[in-house]
């Protein structure tokens, strides 16, 4: 596995494999990688010749007050899994390597129907911090593919809809939530988990479920407002500080209309210094 630090070397690379007719795929992480970053790259590794991993933790998706000095780093045992796991190229640039002229003088990436919404509505700014750098790194490698997980099912759809908006020619793949065996979703920001938070954080994805379940049941269900007050009380017995809970068209996070069938449930709570997000998309019978 090369390491590359440089714009330039890796487009340069990324040329050769043109050259030679290889598809590219994309793996774009903050690093601190974990099984569920290692399942995109496996992913990426079965529909592509060639897989580039990002690791930057950008900064310009942390909201002020967030954790961005202090959040997980560990360059080097990221350089042997994704040795291990066969990737060719480890990009990892510096922020001023993106970020040349600081994000304040930087053109920026906004997709105002979903950025000021939910995470986005409690984080505001952090979509379009990711929708830049994730723009960037598509017009640097210009991959085939770009693979992400749907964990953060917003970022995902903001992902799509900015590729789409922008007629950037990369086939976005989504890979399944990655969970523990009790069901929490795999998150580098689970590390913030004390022992008895982490006992305590699977009830999120129960939570979830639990609502996705009674959806499923069709005209007997509750109606959606009485679901998801239910389902927040049930979080905040439980000691979690609940950001929201709430049920959306799956397509585009729009207000369900009584006629919408493909809904998805989604959650995201602090439990001590975490904030935990998951969701379930779900049939409403």
């Amino acid at each position: 596995m090369r390491t590359v630090n440089h714009v330039a070397a890796l487009r340069a690379q990324v040329a050769q494999w043109r050259d030679d007719g290889e598809q590219v795929a994309l793996v774009p992480t903050m690093g601190n990688l974990h099984a569920g970053h290692l399942a995109l790259v496996e992913r990426a590794r079965q529909i592509a010749e060639r897989t580039v991993v990002s690791v930057f933790v950008n900064p310009f998706q942390f909201v002020p007050g967030e954790d961005y000095e202090a959040y997980p780093r560990t360059p080097d045992a990221d350089r042997i899994k994704l040795s291990e796991a066969g990737v060719d190229v480890l990009f990892m640039p510096t922020v001023d390597e993106l970020y040349e002229r600081g994000f304040e003088a930087t053109t920026r990436v906004q997709v105002p129907a979903l950025d000021g919404i939910l995470c986005g509505a409690s984080r505001p700014g952090h979509f379009t911090g990711v929708a830049t750098v994730v723009t960037k790194l598509f017009n640097i490698v210009g991959p085939d593919y770009a693979v992400f997980g749907d964990k953060d099912f917003q970022q995902l759809l903001v992902i799509r809809r900015l590729v789409e908006d922008l007629c950037i020619p990369v086939d976005v793949v989504a890979v399944a939530t990655v969970r523990e065996r009790d069901g929490l979703a795999l998150s580098s920001r689970n590390v913030y988990l004390t022992t008895e938070e982490r006992i305590t954080a699977p009830r999120l994805y129960l939570t979830v479920k639990e609502v996705a379940d009674r959806l499923r049941d069709g005209p007997s269900a509750a109606p959606l407002a009485e679901l998801v007050q239910q389902a927040r009380a049930r979080l905040e017995s439980n000691g979690f500080r609940a950001d929201y809970v709430t049920i959306r068209r799956a397509a585009d996070l729009g207000e369900p209309d009584p006629a919408d069938t493909e809904l998805v449930v989604l959650a995201a709570a602090w439990l001590g210094r975490a904030r935990l997000i998951d969701h379930i998309e779900v049939t409403r019978g």
